[in-house]
């Protein structure tokens, strides 16, 4: 683990908990590496959704109402 690191009391859900000890004991590794994986991943996935938003903040909305409308006039719906 780093050196840098801070210990952190988090409340999980006994199911979840009996199953990161179980992975944990398989893949030689701690619960604590596989949640700090966890977390790191969700954030490494927001900061990809929030440049996703950056780049497309300039495109042309249209409204759900307007969607359906279209496709019913097509008829797709």
């Amino acid at each position: 683990m780093a050196t840098s690191a801070k210990r952190s009391t988090v409340y999980l859900d006994a199911a979840l908990h009996r199953v990161l000890r179980i992975k944990a004991a398989e893949t030689d590794r701690s619960i604590s590496e596989l949640v700090n994986e966890a977390v790191k991943q969700s954030l490494t996935e927001d900061a990809e959704d929030l440049a996703a938003f950056k780049d497309r903040a300039r495109e042309r909305t249209v409204s759900f109402e307007k969607v359906l409308r279209e496709m019913r006039r097509r008829g797709k719906l």
